[in-house]
């Protein structure tokens, strides 16, 4: 008797296991719907949308992950760190073997917008799909007839990932998804101007500004993906890099900065503030320099839209004469090493020299980027075709984690910066964890 009512209940609590397990499996092996389910197969497309590709592609900065020196454009290759593994990017030319040759449209549009490749494979969120799926359909047909008609295929086999079993396991980033990942492309707000809406349908969808910018949570998600949310665009650390606010925030964003000198930035590479450095110069040389003076300007009244946080940035910056005795420690080296570029006074030479008094590095707390800079160098910028002759040289031969801790503490502690001293373990942290910039960055030639 005891035997038959346990298998009944077990038979019982069977059901609902089996229906939860079929729910589940059904979830994360369906592909997401797409407008382009009946579209044709690829033929020739007219030169204007391959044009229009083209600069979808320079928006949406796909050679920064996808392109190596040396290497053919959009090959592939690069590895990223991830708090899991090592994970690489793709080969996207229309090779048929390693590319996306055998692409759809359907297929192409589920990759990009919803990080979900031919036969259900989810791709990890480093693609940022969370942004992308914010373009338009229109964008969508033109970047795929680029790359399909506007890239050579490169016959070049992709790198596998790192991560090991079972962490490598991709159908619960269907989850993640469900969770952290919106499903529908930009709404135009009707109580802003057109102005307004390209600069956030740029910042949010192609320019997916906010996956450097955006503090991360517990699950790696961006914490906010548009301006609803205080979080979007507040600053962010990410791969020995400090992305900083470019919210409305006095001292570590752009509260400083008008329309004008935004434009600048994007379009020149630096401006009377700041000169591109780390991650951005790739961002400046591939994407943002070939922007549309019209889109430039749209970016800049959206991200001057974006308030900034008075508690978190505190009293706006006011620059203030040293009156620190020159025998501080750090004082020295900056004197020897770094004042004949940034001056004694640390105003530099702008816009040639970025003035360290004021600088976004100097002033947040986070001082990763601060380090990274002094210990690697910079890369070389490259604006109009022409490569920059003034380019921060790497110190991590000449300096000790000692001198380095204590010249970037003087620098964060003098002229009215607030930043905050350096610890000498922080710099040997990042020392071991990172590489001296390159003098040959990757500057793509699309056509």
């Amino acid at each position: 008797m005891n035997n038959r009512r346990f298998a009944r209940t077990a038979g019982w609590l069977a059901l609902p296991c089996l229906v939860a397990a079929g729910l589940l499996a059904w979830y994360v092996t369906r592909e997401p719907t797409t407008p382009f389910e009946q579209a044709q197969a690829a033929t020739p497309f007219e030169p204007a949308v391959v044009s229009r590709g083209e600069y979808v592609a320079r928006l949406s900065d796909c050679v920064a992950c996808h392109s190596l020196p040396g290497k053919a454009p959009f090959a592939g290759g690069l590895e990223m760190a991830t708090p899991l593994g090592a994970i690489h990017a793709t080969n996207i030319t229309p090779d048929k073997q390693h590319g996306i040759g055998a692409y759809t449209l359907a297929d192409f549009d589920r990759a990009v917008r919803h990080g979900v490749a031919p036969g259900g494979r989810r791709l990890y969120p480093a693609m940022p799909y969370p942004s992308y799926v914010k373009l338009s359909d229109d964008d969508i047909k033109a970047l795929y007839a680029f790359f399909m008609q506007g890239v050579q295929p490169a016959n070049q086999p992709n790198i596998p990932s790192d991560i090991p079993w079972p962490l490598n396991l991709r159908w619960p980033i269907a989850l993640w998804n469900g969770v952290f990942a919106p499903t529908a492309s930009y709404a135009t707000k009707p109580n802003q101007d057109a102005l307004w809406n390209r600069g956030a349908y740029i910042v949010q969808g192609p320019g997916h500004c906010g996956s450097c910018h955006t503090p991360r949570g517990l699950a790696f998600n961006e914490k906010a993906l548009d301006e609803s949310g205080a979080p979007f665009l507040a600053g962010a650390l990410l791969d020995g890099w400090y992305a900083p606010s470019l919210r409305q925030d006095p001292n570590t964003g752009l509260g400083r900065w008008d329309e004008a000198q935004i434009v600048q930035f994007l379009k020149t590479g630096r401006n009377a503030h700041a000169v591109v450095y780390g991650s951005m110069t790739e961002a400046f040389n591939n994407s943002t320099q070939f922007m549309q003076d019209d889109d430039l300007a749209a970016i800049a009244r959206y991200l001057k839209s974006l308030p900034g946080d008075p508690q978190r940035d505190g009293t706006p910056w006011q620059y203030q004469a040293v009156t620190a005795s020159q025998d501080a420690p750090g004082a020295h080296t900056y004197a020897t090493r770094c004042a004949s570029c940034h001056g004694l006074d640390g105003k530099g030479q702008p816009e040639w020299m970025p003035p360290l008094a004021g600088a976004t590095s100097a002033l947040a707390k986070e001082s990763a980027s601060a380090i990274n800079i002094t210990l690697n160098g910079s890369q070389r910028v490259v604006a109009a075709g022409v490569p920059d002759a003034y380019r921060m040289p790497a110190f991590r031969e000449q300096l000790s984690d000692q001198e380095i801790a204590e010249v970037l503490s003087y620098v964060r502690g003098t002229w009215g910066n607030n930043g905050g001293a350096v610890d000498a373990k922080a710099v040997g942290k990042l020392r071991g964890h990172t590489d001296p910039a390159s003098s040959s960055p990757i500057i793509l030639h699309m056509r």
